[in-house]
């Protein structure tokens, strides 16, 4: 499904994956999914069917636009008028859906293996395309900005870049980094696309790789962090850097806000904010930059912070929403941010929220999913 059409169309696509050697930690925001079976199925009324296989994808039709200020109405009282802006728009929106269905991919990867697949992901559903061996051990998180893609190994403490052309990837000659810790969680493109940021839970660090003109990554910037066990994060609207910690308010967890200056460097803004929730462990930030939502697996809920324009972190709600016994393992915004969708691992639900433009968190109908189901994303 093309990006520049699902932004006129308002569709929502939920994307999840079944973690084939049941390890924890798969980020929901550098678009970890291990490779596995692919069906899909689309639906008229909402999120229809259950994942089958290990990964599935759902549809909703677009809705159609009411209450449009009486100007919109004048371009139809000619119909050559209508009928030119019509075909103009309508040979627009072919171009920028080709050029997005046959660029727009997924990556995924696949720890038991040690390796990236490749899908392609089309109208239809997705459609393999490549694979590729990771080049390193535990490959644990992927992420992608335009041809690039930058994958972390969790048991060799590395990283290593790709390139992808037509759904195909070739390593970048110089990319392979190592790191000194050890407990790799996430790795991501910073707003920029020129910095790679990794998440390291057992030795409670940041690491920065700034991108060189090869794009190959240089060597590792290590930030001790501002809590205990760094784990998920995500980037806010003006590049501030968004990092849930486990036990970061020990016993309880914690979020940390920083900010990433142009050569990599990391300047914390609030420290460690206490969730006053469990297990803090991942992190998704609303389009608009205004809120950021962790989801705490050890108290089964979803605490809501505010963001504001310098980046600094309040805690708004501390349970935003709540389930007993879901333990959620992952989280993702759709593209909009009106919808929040949660991997509640424990329960083997997708559970749906609308979010409220006080961040507030309603909750909607979900879905069941197989057991052993972690990486989620939405469009």
């Amino acid at each position: 499904m093309a990006r520049n059409a699902a932004r006129q169309t308002n569709p929502t696509t939920i994307i999840a994956a079944e973690n084939r050697i049941g390890a924890a930690g798969v980020p929901a925001r550098s678009r970890v999914l291990p490779a596995s079976a692919v069906r899909a199925a689309s639906s008229h009324s909402g999120v229809e069917k259950a994942i089958k296989a290990g990964l599935s994808v759902w549809l909703t039709k677009s809705k159609g636009i009411n209450n449009l200020p009486a100007s919109f109405n004048v371009l139809g009282g000619n119909i050559w008028i209508s009928f030119m802006i019509t075909l103009a728009l309508a040979g627009f929106a072919q171009l920028m859906l080709s050029r997005s269905v046959f660029g727009r991919w997924l990556y995924a990867v696949d720890s038991g293996s040690n390796d990236i697949a490749v899908f392609r992901i089309t109208k239809d559903g997705l459609v393999w395309s490549d694979r590729i061996a990771s080049a390193g051990a535990q490959p644990v998180s992927v992420t992608t900005s335009h041809d690039l893609v930058y994958v972390v190994n969790a048991a060799s403490a590395s990283i290593a870049g790709f390139r992808s052309e037509d759904g195909k990837l070739s390593p970048i000659v110089g990319s392979i980094r190592t790191f000194a810790g050890n407990g790799a969680a996430q790795i991501q493109f910073s707003a920029s696309g020129r910095a790679l940021i990794v998440t390291e839970k057992t030795t409670s660090t940041l690491d920065v790789f700034v991108l060189g003109k090869d794009d190959a990554a240089g060597p590792a910037t290590s930030y001790a962090s501002s809590g205990t066990t760094p784990f998920g994060f995500a980037f806010g609207r003006h590049g501030d850097l968004v990092v849930s910690e486990a036990a970061g308010a020990a016993p309880l967890s914690a979020a940390s806000s920083y900010e990433i200056s142009k050569d990599g460097t990391l300047t914390a803004i609030s420290r460690s904010i206490p969730t006053t929730q469990a297990a803090a462990c991942w992190v998704a930030v609303t389009k608009d930059g205004r809120y950021a939502f962790t989801a705490n697996a050890a108290s089964d809920s979803i605490s809501t912070f505010s963001i504001d324009e310098d980046g600094a972190l309040t805690l708004v709600f501390a349970q935003a929403a709540h389930l007993t016994g879901a333990h959620t393992t992952d989280m993702a915004l759709t593209k909009n941010s009106e919808f929040l969708y949660a991997n509640d691992g424990a329960t083997h639900m997708i559970s749906a929220f609308r979010v409220g433009a006080d961040g507030t968190l309603t909750r909607l109908a979900g879905v069941t999913i197989p057991v052993g189901a972690s990486g989620l994303v939405a469009q």
